[in-house]
């Protein structure tokens, strides 16, 4: 989580430093998508109108049009995991946040994604994680899919794990993982079966906590 508010926030010396907020509603209306206004986004999200305006700026700055389709939002993530192959994890990622499904991030849909994973509750980080883990928004997670993300993400975390990890570890954990969602051994994972499981067992819960933080 804390790669996602580097990328868009922090964006070395390419930003200037501006802060009269008139301004920052000009840009808003500059840009090919016009996102939401300020006063509208600091009441639908838990961030407030500054957090908003640096935000922004930091989003605008990588995305002019102000939208962030999948092969660029994929540039970006990559360059926080050079050590491994992030394509892969970044595009399950750009999907979560596109809640809409029309093949474009837009700045609500980054911040309001963020809120949660930053300063939302339990509750709703499950929640979002459980939209992640769904690949195919079907409203059930398979061992597959689950092995499809784990998969991604020591990929994305390459020679960076230690010790050094098996080819076989993703599989190991996800039938570690799967074994304990799966309550009714129907083969599939509820969003119910998830959450419980997730708020009743420490060792998945600082899983969770783990992946967090490559968000």
């Amino acid at each position: 989580m804390g790669a996602l508010m580097v990328i868009f926030s922090l964006q070395k010396d390419q930003r200037r430093k501006r802060t009269d907020s008139v301004e920052d509603e000009l840009e808003l209306s500059a840009v090919r998508h016009r996102p939401e206004g300020l006063e509208q986004l600091e009441a639908l999200t838990r961030f407030n109108r500054k957090e908003l305006q640096i935000l922004y700026r930091g989003f605008k700055n990588e995305c002019p049009s102000g939208v962030v389709n999948e092969d660029t939002f994929k540039v970006i993530y990559s360059q926080f995991f050079p050590q491994g192959d992030a394509s892969m994890y970044a595009h399950f990622l750009f999907n979560a946040f596109d809640t809409d499904k029309d093949g474009s991030v837009s700045f609500e849909d980054f911040v309001m994604g963020l809120s949660i994973l930053l300063r939302g509750s339990v509750q709703e980080k499950l929640n979002w994680a459980f939209n992640l883990y769904d690949i195919n928004k079907d409203g059930h997670i398979t061992k597959e899919e689950m092995l499809d993300i784990m998969k991604a993400i020591y990929d994305m975390m390459g020679k960076c794990t230690y010790p050094l990890l098996k080819d076989d570890t993703p599989r190991q954990h996800v039938e570690i993982f799967f074994q304990k969602m799966d309550k009714n051994k129907d083969g599939v994972v509820t969003i119910d079966e998830f959450i419980d499981c997730c708020q009743n067992d420490e060792n998945i819960m600082r899983s969770m906590q783990l992946f967090e933080n490559v968000i």
